[in-house]
Order: C-alpha cells, then sequence, then structure tokens
C-alpha cells in the first residue's frame, strides 16, 4: 500500500482542529496508535466499529492491522480526511456520519466485530454502559477497546472496598472481563486534555443463570445512588431487595462499595 502523508499534514490542509464542544482530542503518534490496534488481538480480516475516528489517527492503524473498518463520525469537517483514507484503503473503510448514540452499531457493522475507539469524552460513559446492558448474550461484540479519562478507566476495572468501585464496575465485571490495557500521557493528545487516559480492552464471558440485566441496573443504581448509605437505606426503593439481601446473608448495614459483584449478582437474580 501507498504511504500516507502525516497526519498533522493532513490536519493541516484540511483545516481541522479537535472540538471541545465534541469532546475531541486527536492522537498523532502512528506508534501509540499501532499498538492500541493490537490490543483485541489480530485483526486482520475481522469487522472493527470506530466510534469519533476524526481525522483517522486510529482508524489509519486499524487498516494497516487488516480490519474492515465502520467508523461513526458526528463532525463533517473530518469526513473528507476520512474519504482520503477510505480511497488509500478501498473495500476496508466506510464512514457514517451522525450520532453514534442514536445509530444502531450491530446493525450497520452487520455481524460479530470488535469496538475500537477513542471515544469522546462527553458520550464515552454513555456508549459503554449500552454496549454493556444489552439484554441478548453473548453481545454482537467480540471485544471492547477504548480510550477513557484514567480516572473513568479505573472506575472500570475497580475491586470491592475502593473509592472507585461503583456501578460502573458491576455493570462491565458481572458477565464481561475487564482490564486497562495500557496509560495513556495526556501529552500524546492535541490539544492536551488535563487528565490521563487509559485504553481498556473488555471481553463477554459467561452470563449468571436467572438474572436480568434491568433488575442488576436498577440495583446497582440505588445503592450507589445513595452510596453513603447503608443498603437497608438506600435499597428502599427496590421493591424487596433489602429482604432479598437478608436472607442471602448480606449484612444490610453495609454500604454498597463494599457489596461484591458476585453479591449484587445473587440478589439481582433472588429478585427475579
Amino acid at each position: 500500500m501507498n504511504p500516507l502523508p502525516p497526519l498533522r499534514e493532513v490536519i493541516a490542509r484540511h483545516g481541522l482542529s479537535a472540538s471541545k464542544a465534541l469532546g475531541q482530542n486527536f492522537l498523532f503518534d502512528e506508534q501509540l496508535l499501532d499498538r492500541i490496534a493490537r490490543v483485541p488481538s489480530d485483526l486482520a480480516g475481522q469487522k472493527v466499529l470506530e466510534v469519533g475516528p476524526g481525522p483517522g489517527g486510529l482508524t489509519r492503524a486499524l487498516l494497516r492491522a487488516g480490519a474492515e473498518v465502520v467508523a461513526i463520525e458526528r463532525d463533517a469537517r473530518c469526513l473528507p480526511a476520512l474519504a482520503e483514507l477510505a480511497d488509500w484503503a478501498p473495500g476496508r473503510l466506510r464512514v457514517i456520519e451522525g450520532d453514534a448514540l442514536k445509530i444502531d452499531a450491530a446493525a450497520e457493522l452487520g455481524g460479530a466485530g470488535h469496538i475500537v475507539a477513542n471515544l469522546p469524552y462527553n458520550i464515552g460513559t454513555a456508549l459503554l454502559v449500552g454496549w454493556l446492558t444489552s439484554e441478548a448474550w453473548p453481545p454482537w461484540w467480540r471485544s471492547l477497546t477504548l480510550m477513557f479519562q484514567k480516572e473513568v478507566a479505573e472506575r472500570i476495572v475497580a475491586e470491592p472496598d475502593t473509592d472507585a468501585y461503583g456501578r460502573l464496575a458491576v455493570l462491565a465485571q458481572w458477565r464481561s472481563s475487564a482490564r486497562i490495557a495500557m496509560s495513556v500521557h495526556r501529552s500524546a493528545f492535541t490539544p492536551p486534555p488535563k487528565v490521563m487516559s487509559a485504553v481498556v480492552h473488555i471481553t463477554p464471558a459467561e452470563a449468571p443463570d436467572g438474572v436480568r440485566v434491568e433488575t442488576l441496573e436498577r440495583l446497582t443504581a440505588a445503592a450507589f445512588g445513595q452510596r453513603r448509605k447503608m443498603l437497608r437505606q438506600s435499597l428502599k426503593g427496590v421493591p424487596d431487595a433489602v429482604e432479598a439481601a437478608e436472607r442471602l446473608g448480606i449484612d444490610t448495614a453495609r454500604r454498597a462499595e463494599t457489596v461484591s459483584v458476585a453479591e449484587f449478582v445473587a440478589v439481582a437474580r433472588a429478585l427475579g
């Protein structure tokens, strides 16, 4: 394949700049981008969904890895730069202009695939929760490789009885495996964000029997919505939850942050 011009040159030629309103921060380091593209393992011939490609830094790395990419981009300014990439890798990049929160990504990808994205910070958590709370399991995605603010990444992989542990950790871990694949210094971005970032890798695991997603969501929302209160107080709004916890031998004088993922799953199962 013919070499691509440097990304900075492409951005300058198209007059692009990162939009704060869209939560954009551009990555230029090609070696770093290739490392991110290697996190899900070999992508050659694999379908990949990318959200918020911007001028296409990570998109380049995914195409170099041999992936077939569907990229969802809301910023029309970036479309000409992405069109050049589509010409560079004929038949392996399709760009959809639109809001990723409103697009049926599974239908657009047309089958099982990986999601790899330097997510816009302002919608990253909402997208993740949507991917994690599908009623159908295993999900349509084979893995998630996502860039977040480091604080959010730590919340996803957090263990019980830590400050970072909360609803996001339970949703990410009750039927998935989550790890931080790498940290990314703020200086790697243009413009540099105020915080450090990290890449999280999530793979689906076997779902516990007899647990409904909506029940677990309701339970964790109540418990961590008032995380400084004892369970007997925070779970009052979920019918029968306090009684179910007590039947399972869970001390309802405990706070939500001390309750393990397995214990939340057990209460959700008891509630049917």
